[in-house]
């Protein structure tokens, strides 16, 4: 059910780094020579893994992702990097990992580099772990 996303694990496992930040450290800061925002330049893995999140959210309505909030909620929870991070996936079914994986991606768009975070931290892994568990255990829990 999760290969699509699981597959990813050894690209994640000997990747040397998921992004880098980019600071301007050139403009003046003035009106014609503005300062532009930092932002993280994500490498191919990071971009890779966060379509096939899309993807799967996509491809399996059944889910109700879209709902990934109230899915965290319902599993006691919190939408925050540090309670995302320290969640317990061991027996969470797959919907709820995969509630954490688009809650990291979505998280990226509220602060910039939270999707970093979670791929240095080995959040990102540990759940993918989760999914491939769950899939050689032949159901979704």
């Amino acid at each position: 059910m999760f290969e699509s996303l699981t597959k990813h694990l050894p690209a994640i496992e000997n990747a040397e780094g998921f992004g880098n930040w980019v600071v301007d450290r050139e403009s003046k800061g003035t009106m014609n020579d503005p300062i532009k925002m930092p932002y993280v330049n994500y490498g191919t893995t990071v971009a890779d893994v966060e379509q096939a999140i899309y993807d799967f959210v996509d491809e399996h309505p059944e889910y109700e992702l879209t709902h990934y909030r109230d899915i965290l909620e319902r599993n006691g929870l919190e939408w925050g990097n540090q309670a995302m991070s320290a969640a317990d996936v061991s027996e969470l079914n797959g919907q709820a990992v995969m509630a954490l994986l688009l809650g990291a991606v979505r998280a990226e768009r509220f602060c910039d580099g939270a999707l970093l975070g979670f791929f240095e931290d080995g959040s990102v892994k540990r759940w993918l772990f989760r999914l491939r568990e769950i899939d050689d255990k032949g159901s979704d829990e």
